[in-house]
């Protein structure tokens, strides 16, 4: 594991997307959905930073 992803894992999570992206990266989940969006759709995004953000602001640990 890198200087990178450590920094991720221990970054205290702003909300529910924040909590699944790191269990989805530990697990390796996130390597399994990326080959399969572009194997699927030929694209390089799967859009998961931007499911990511929206399940931030929906379910946020602090209310702001």
């Amino acid at each position: 594991m890198n200087k990178q992803n450590l920094r991720n894992y221990t970054r205290k999570s702003q909300g529910l997307g924040d909590t699944i992206h790191k269990f989805t990266s530990i697990t390796g989940l996130d390597k399994v959905a990326q080959g399969l969006s572009t194997r699927l759709t030929g694209k390089k995004d799967c859009g998961c930073n931007k499911r990511r953000q929206a399940l931030n602001q929906a379910f946020p640990y602090k209310k702001q």
